[in-house]
């Protein structure tokens, strides 16, 4: 799954998850970010990720957005797509606590334009929260609670 992936990261803090997936044969990650703090923290990540694929041979593309998600899929993302000629096949979505329900659907359904027929879109909230209503053009795969997370697991439908 990994192997060529483009790779998207919403709400990327750290960037772990993308930056992950870089050191395991994606070739780009795009992770956004709005906190300022934390989208240093990502570009500081990136920079040591990508020295240590570089020394083991390997490839890989990134890029940290200093936008809001909402943003990012209004704009920058789609001219990202367009531009690179390609579609994010892996996305995760890790907001905080506080994104409502309602935020998250609307970020979903603009992140249809720009994912592949085949994507997997990777979703983790409180599980506290009710479910999300997965709007149209997705399926639930798949949920895994863990604690007082749940992940869920989407596709194109």
């Amino acid at each position: 799954m990994l192997a060529n992936a483009a790779v998207l990261d919403l709400y990327a803090g750290t960037g772990a998850l993308a930056l992950e997936s870089l050191s395991r044969g994606s070739t780009i990650a795009v992770m956004v970010e709005q906190n300022k703090q934390a989208a240093a923290i990502c570009e500081n990540n990136s920079w040591a990720v990508a020295r240590a694929i570089d020394k083991a041979g390997g490839e890989g593309e990134w890029h940290v957005i200093k936008d809001s998600v909402k943003g990012f899929l209004a704009g920058k993302g789609k001219v990202q797509a367009e531009e690179q000629g390609r579609n994010f096949n892996l996305v995760f979505i890790d907001p905080p606590y506080e994104v409502s329900n309602d935020e998250l659907t609307e970020n979903l359904t603009g992140l249809l334009e720009i994912i592949t027929e085949d994507a997997t879109v990777i979703v983790e909230r409180s599980s506290r929260t009710p479910e999300p209503t997965w709007p149209d053009g997705y399926a639930m795969d798949d949920r895994k609670d863990y604690g007082d997370t749940s992940v869920f697991w989407l596709s194109r439908s």
